[in-house]
């Protein structure tokens, strides 16, 4: 598996066991109960751990969110890092850009509502993350080889920020996941 860009260091055991049955916990709330099951107070009373326990790990909802994530985002980055074209390697650039795109609709469409937690929790948590951070420097090299004359730094945040899964979240009460796709093909020439 990849390390998410920017992870922190290895954990206690007794840590990683008390994080881990968090993790587990807030993932049988929320399929139980959807989004609202990630009370950290929920949390903690079916993790069987403290709430200080809870906090000391995931300060508020969003970092939890983020956890909840995280094997959903390495196997997104292993896709476009190292998978089968047309997301991974071996397809031309354009091709690859907008399977990016698409594979992102498509987990915006599955994890849309956590991944919005994960994003607006805390102010700017989007732009800091490890993930943010590399599916930015996927997508530079992409713009960077379709069109070398432009700002591929500009463009790459242009390009997700309609992918913000608040955004997302609000456009699917009225478009399907096609229609998306194609508006952002359309958006961005691809």
């Amino acid at each position: 598996m990849l390390p998410i860009a920017g992870s922190g260091p290895v954990e206690r055991a007794d840590a990683a066991r008390n994080r881990l049955k968090i993790v587990r916990a807030a993932a049988e709330l929320v399929a139980a109960k959807g989004i609202d099951g990630l009370a950290l107070d929920e949390v903690a009373a079916e993790a069987g751990v403290g709430i200080g326990t809870v906090y000391r790990r995931f300060p508020d909802k969003g970092a939890l969110a983020q956890a909840l994530l995280d094997e959903n985002e390495r196997e997104f980055q292993e896709a476009f890092i190292s998978g089968t074209p047309p997301l991974g390697p071996g397809a031309p650039a354009a091709r690859r850009l907008e399977a990016f795109i698409d594979a992102y609709v498509d987990r915006l469409e599955t994890h849309g509502q956590l991944l919005m937690v994960a994003e607006t929790e805390t102010p700017m948590a989007r732009f800091v993350t490890g993930a943010y951070r590399l599916h930015h420097s996927h997508l530079v090299a992409l713009i960077s080889e379709i069109a070398p004359a432009v700002d591929a730094h500009f463009r790459a945040d242009a390009i997700l920020a309609p992918l913000a899964a608040a955004q997302y979240v609000h456009q699917r009460q009225r478009m399907t996941p096609e229609r998306i796709k194609a508006g952002l093909r359309d958006l961005h020439g691809t």
